[in-house]
């Protein structure tokens, strides 16, 4: 089955650009380049939905460039795979990572030795606890807690509140895509969020240095 192009029904809704659910031999892009090439689109957003499919950062940013000309605006990407995620969240993009899951149905929490791991965005009102460390895969809305013993990882847009070592852990870190929270903590000590967004590509960790909270660059690697 090849990528499909469902175009919507009217200018308030995205088009929905489809990857096949198996891979062939054509690439993702060639793929997109089928889609497009079918039928004229009428200009509007879009969101790929692209099933299992690894795209990194130039690959989106590919994608990107064959939808532009057709005055087409990739806002939101849906998928499986977290090299996806990664990629679209650190271009700044919505991403959705398979079935929406919220706190109240905690099922999709997975405990790997003291790694909690949970899929899906964080709403307003929820609070997501481990205690071990935690990878959230998804984002954390403003209004949205987030907090552990060990690490807090965002695979994704972090615009909550966030605490990591709960416990006391002064060596305890935060880390995500798009690190822009209301609220800081580590261990005792609290910050303010940065303004501004990070350079596209860059995910940022917050550690303790000398007694206060201090916001790096961090590779995209969340091991914990």
């Amino acid at each position: 089955m090849a990528a499909a192009l469902i175009q919507a029904v009217d200018d308030r809704q995205p088009h929905l650009l489809r990857l096949p659910a198996q891979q062939g031999s054509a690439s993702a892009l060639e793929e997109v380049r089928y889609a497009l090439g079918s039928r004229h689109i009428r200009a509007g957003t879009v969101v790929l939905e692209a099933g299992r499919w690894p795209l990194r950062l130039p690959e989106l940013r590919q994608l990107q460039g064959l939808l532009t000309p057709l005055q087409l605006d990739l806002i939101r990407v849906a998928g499986d795979h977290p090299e996806t995620l990664v990629a679209a969240a650190a271009l700044g993009l919505e991403i959705d990572p398979g079935t929406p899951q919220t706190i109240a149905a905690p099922a999709p929490a997975v405990v790997a030795s003291d790694l909690l791991v949970h899929r899906g965005t964080l709403r307003s009102g929820d609070h997501l606890q481990a205690e071990g460390s935690v990878l959230l895969l998804g984002d954390v809305n403003p209004g949205a807690r987030i907090s552990a013993a060990g690490n807090v990882l965002v695979w994704g847009r972090l615009r909550g509140i966030a605490h990591a070592g709960v416990a006391g852990d002064r060596k305890a870190r935060i880390v995500a895509l798009q690190l822009r929270p209301l609220q800081l903590r580590i261990a005792d000590m609290v910050a303010r969020g940065p303004e501004g967004l990070p350079p596209p590509g860059l995910a940022e960790q917050a550690l303790l240095v000398d007694g206060e909270i201090r916001i790096d660059p961090a590779a995209p690697d969340f091991s914990g």
